[in-house]
């Protein structure tokens, strides 16, 4: 047998050693830090992806909003308003109902036109009376009103006094001083609410005369202290006298209409509602 040599068996085991070596080496996985760091911070910010559509939520506050105000019975018929409201703003204001039937349809169709712009414009249910179509004008604004607090107006208009007329129900909304007695938001508080008495005013069937409550310049309750007794008067100023007191209060002036059968009334009614404001200083 041939004898080994000791260097060679030196120089084969210190090869496989070395061998051994790199075969452990290339099996163990490879972790780079800046590469996990990197896959890190990949993943941190893969959230915020949402975010995006979070945004897109928030701006569809400012999207329109179609509301519809409460049913107004008036003497002459229902009246109802439907708005639009965009960026807390009226975009556009239409009657679904309004009075209808002889004249009553004409005064619509002359006044409702006219009280959407006026709604538009003023953004609020602080807006004035159409000339002629009293009622409809105080249904209106009750209606429109009622469809700003749907809306969410509610606050706004506190701050800035809106309020509704009380007299008969058929007030439309007012403005900066509020519209009942008590008055509501910040202007009512400032302006304390006065009553005066009109002048008697003698009419062919009777005195009439006239007390108002005032408020910021805006009348919120109107009535008759005298009226037209005896007979058929009584008749007439019952039918008479509650319609006149509602328009007072819708209009805020003396420039009423006269109900039809009541001439007399309506005219003594009107005549000592002037003295009255004229005392309040309206």
């Amino acid at each position: 047998m041939k004898k080994s040599h000791p260097l060679r068996r030196i120089v084969l085991a210190g090869a496989a050693t070395v061998s051994g070596i790199v075969l452990l080496l290339s099996l163990k996985p490879a972790s780079d830090p800046a590469a996990a760091s990197a896959d890190g911070a990949a993943q941190q910010q893969q959230p915020a992806a949402p975010q995006g559509s979070g945004g897109v939520q928030a701006a569809g506050g400012t999207e329109a909003q179609t509301l519809t105000g409460d049913v107004v019975k008036t003497d002459y018929g229902n009246v109802q308003v439907r708005i639009t409201v965009a960026g807390g703003k009226i975009t556009s204001a239409a009657a679904l109902q309004s009075p209808t039937g002889g004249r009553s349809t004409q005064v619509s169709t002359d006044a409702v036109p006219k009280l959407n712009r006026a709604a538009v414009t003023a953004g609020t249910a602080d807006i004035d009376a159409v000339s002629g179509a009293t009622y409809t004008s105080g249904g209106y604004k009750k209606s429109l009103q009622s469809a700003l607090d749907k809306a969410g107006a509610a606050g706004a208009a506190g701050a800035t006094g809106g309020g509704s007329a009380e007299a008969s129900g058929t007030g439309g909304g007012t403005g900066g001083t509020g519209g009942d007695a008590s008055g509501s938001g910040s202007g009512a508080g400032a302006a304390q609410a006065k009553t005066v008495t009109g002048k008697a005013v003698t009419t062919d069937y009777g005195p009439v005369q006239v007390r108002v409550t005032v408020a910021g310049g805006k009348i919120t309750k109107a009535e008759a202290v005298q009226q037209p007794k005896g007979g058929r008067s009584d008749q007439i100023s019952a039918d008479a006298v509650p319609k006149l007191n509602a328009a007072a209060v819708a209009a805020g002036n003396a420039d009423i209409d006269a109900v039809s059968g009541a001439t007399y009334t309506s005219g003594g009614y009107k005549e000592s509602l002037q003295s009255a404001l004229d005392q309040a200083g309206g």
